[in-house]
């Protein structure tokens, strides 16, 4: 059978909103196919097996889930200072607020690696490779901070993002006349990244 690229990506797309909406329980085949809109039985002709579904999940959200390239580029015309490092993360809250159901699925499927000891090996190496990419991605943009100003960034975005997608307004008043979250995102930046 010939498949079609486009389909496959709207399958993909589709199973990412149901990850995101039902959880891992409630990825399946059949409620992928509802979500695409397509026959019954479409996305097994296409994936071999729900792992292999997983997978592409994990490949795609990672791609569809990155800083857009023009706005790294514009970003980047600015001086290199503690302030271009917030207006990343800036960017990085704007991008989980513009596309809840993405980072949504990204936690699901977090949380599905702790029961899938392959899923686990994959999305830990993606993860990881995520986290070596910026640490060398702020060393030769010559940012300031290194490795572990970097890592703890990351650490407290990802904690930030989990509570502004699970829990939003409980950290309201948290922290005395800071917003939520960019006044928060802006304290984070300015507490761990030292000033150039």
């Amino acid at each position: 059978m010939v498949r079609n690229p486009e389909r496959r990506a709207a399958l993909v797309d589709a199973a990412v909103d149901v990850l995101a909406a039902e959880g891992a329980r409630g990825l399946t085949f059949r409620a992928v196919d509802t979500a695409a809109g397509v026959p019954t039985g479409t996305s097994s002709n296409y994936f071999t097996n729900r792992d292999d579904l997983l997978h592409q999940i994990d490949l795609w959200l990672h791609e569809r889930l990155a800083p857009d390239p023009e706005v790294v580029e514009e970003l980047l015309k600015r001086p290199r200072d503690r302030d271009l490092v917030t207006a990343f993360m800036h960017d990085l809250m704007g991008r989980v607020q513009g596309d809840r159901t993405g980072f949504l699925a990204m936690m699901e499927m977090r949380l599905e690696a702790v029961r899938r000891p392959e899923l686990r090996a994959s999305l830990m190496k993606s993860l990881r490779g995520d986290l070596d990419f910026g640490i060398a991605f702020n060393a030769e943009s010559e940012l300031p901070g290194g490795a572990e100003e970097i890592t703890l960034l990351y650490l407290g975005m990802l904690g930030l993002i989990l509570e502004e997608l699970t829990m939003p307004g409980m950290l309201e008043g948290a922290i005395p006349g800071v917003r939520v979250p960019d006044g928060v995102v802006d304290r984070l930046v300015e507490r761990i990244v030292p000033d150039a």
